[in-house]
């Protein structure tokens, strides 16, 4: 489906899921450290978003197994948690979150380093993820489109020569886990699909130290770099306001 102008109703509730989930993601980032499986963050997410009266948006999704994705190094997204898969120092870990509350859906992760970075150049690609994320966000008002967005983001990821990952985009969110249209995280401003104030969409950037190329994993979920480079991605689900955008995925 093609995302809609939500109601009031409907975004008090995704102002609601949003909380929620930046909650759990801030629990998650502060707990998480070398020695832990990626299968114990997703008993930590799945607890606390019980605690908190959400349910999980991505466990069952199109068959997705669990309640979180954990994608690590270069894995860049829908890794599936495992208690085998044991973060060690240094590794980037990619936490995806969904959440529904009141039939609303936000969407929204964070890249985060386990105990001491290995280089300066894995603490600079999760930093400048997050900022091609915000520069995506600066681009979006009512009336905005598409390419704009994606314009945004490569115009700021472009200087520091990153893969910039093309088979995986932004998109609307709300109603669905995914609605069109699908905002690539590139492109050309003056392109694409129009977007009202009122709809809301998801940004997520997804940044490699190597090539844009990707492929997916026998597990049939977990999409790794084609080149082994490691990766980052952060990612807001936003309600378009008629001159900017308000972050719906915050505790603010």
């Amino acid at each position: 489906m093609t995302t809609k102008v939500k109601t009031s109703h409907e975004i008090d509730g995704m102002r609601t899921s949003g909380r929620m989930l930046a909650t759990v993601l801030q629990l998650l980032k502060g707990k998480l450290e070398p020695g832990m499986s990626t299968k114990d963050l997703a008993v930590i997410a799945a607890n606390e978003l019980e605690a908190l009266g959400g349910k999980p948006a991505f466990l069952g999704y199109q068959g997705f197994p669990d309640v979180i994705c954990i994608s690590v190094n270069d894995e860049v997204v829908h890794g599936i948690p495992k208690a085998t898969h044991i973060i060690k120092d240094g590794d980037i870990v990619g936490l995806d979150f969904g959440v529904t509350y009141d039939g609303m859906i936000t969407d929204s992760a964070i890249s985060v380093i386990a105990g001491r970075p290995k280089q300066q150049g894995h603490i600079r690609l999760v930093e400048r993820t997050e900022r091609a994320l915000e520069a995506g966000i600066t681009a979006v008002h009512g009336g905005v489109r598409t390419g704009d967005i994606g314009s945004a983001i490569e115009s700021y990821l472009k200087q520091y020569n990153y893969g910039i990952v093309r088979d995986l985009v932004g998109h609307g969110v709300g109603h669905q886990v995914h609605e069109d249209p699908n905002i690539p995280n590139y492109g050309r401003a003056n392109t694409g699909p129009w977007l009202e104030a009122g709809m809301t969409i998801a940004i997520e950037p997804m940044v490699t130290l190597g090539t844009d190329q990707v492929f997916i994993a026998n597990d049939g979920w977990t999409v790794l770099t084609a080149d082994h480079s490691w990766s980052a991605h952060f990612e807001h689900t936003l309600l378009i306001t008629e001159d900017g955008a308000e972050i719906l995925t915050t505790v603010d």
